[in-house]
Formats: structure tokens, sequence, C-alpha cells
């Protein structure tokens, strides 16, 4: 191939590796949760269906600490029980408060938070508080899931 030619094959595929859209798909895989995602996932939790927050949750065994009934081995386990803990709610808003702060290390982003909840039961009581969140992901396949999470209440 003649020198020039191959300058100007290298010009062409620097170009394409450098186009707006290729620089789009890198920064979505990399870009780390921000308080704004930490907030969409709350908004599915307070869906009250465990199959709203799934897209979140790495799959395969990992460690959940939630308030009831205690700990969970697993994605597959946390949504099964977390549904019998939910059952007894007909509503629920849940605000990632503003003290949310995230640190990145490497293929993790590890985050606190605590979170204001308002759950309505069935029979119209309502609760009212904060909550501790600590939360771990892991970037796989170009999404941040979440691979730790550890929920919990401060003693009334």
């Amino acid at each position: 191939m003649k020198p020039h030619m191959l300058v100007l094959v290298l010009c062409v595929a620097c170009s394409a590796l450098s186009s707006p859209a290729v620089a789009k798909v890198h920064a979505e895989k990399t870009a780390a949760p921000d308080k704004a995602y930490l907030q969409k996932i709350w908004d599915g939790w307070a869906t009250l269906d465990p199959a709203n927050v799934a897209q979140f949750y790495a799959s395969g065994p990992h460690t959940f600490f939630d308030i009831a009934p205690l700990k969970y081995s697993s994605w597959d386990e946390y949504q099964i029980g977390v549904r019998q803990v939910v059952a007894d709610f007909k509503s629920a808003k849940f605000t990632v408060n503003d003290d949310a702060d995230l640190h990145p290390a490497g293929k993790y982003v590890w985050g606190t938070a605590t979170v204001k909840e308002e759950m309505t039961h069935k029979n119209d009581k309502v609760d009212t508080g904060n909550f501790r969140w600590t939360v771990v992901f892991e970037q796989q396949g170009g999404k941040w899931l979440i691979v730790h999470e550890h929920v919990s209440a401060p003693l009334q």
C-alpha cells in the first residue's frame, strides 16, 4: 500500500473512532452512578414491585442486607423475600437525601446515603422516617449493577 493511502486509511479510522456516536457509547459504558441514578433505583422500589428494580441488581451470589428479615444471599432470594415484606403496603415514596456520597474505586463504586421514606399500609397507617443505605456497584456488561447493599433503620 502506498504511504499516502495508508495515511488516508488511518485518518478515516481515527475519525470514525472519535465520532460523537462512538464517544457516547463509550461514555454510557463508563459513566459512574450519580445521585439521579440512586433516585431512579428508589423510584423503582416505590412501586413495591421488585421486578421494577431487578435491572439494577447483579445476579448470582451477592449479599444484600435489608431492614427485614435480615439478609439475602442473591438477587433471586431478595426479590422473593421482599415481596412478602411489601405485601402489607399499598404505596411508598422514597427520596434520596442530599447527603448521598459516591466513591469510585476502579470497576466498583461504593456509596452511602440516607433515604426519606413514606410508606402507607393497606390499613392506611403511614410510616415515615429515614433509613441508612450503603451500596456497592460493579460495572458489568457496560452497566453499574448493585452487588452489595445494606439498608438499615436507626433504633427508635
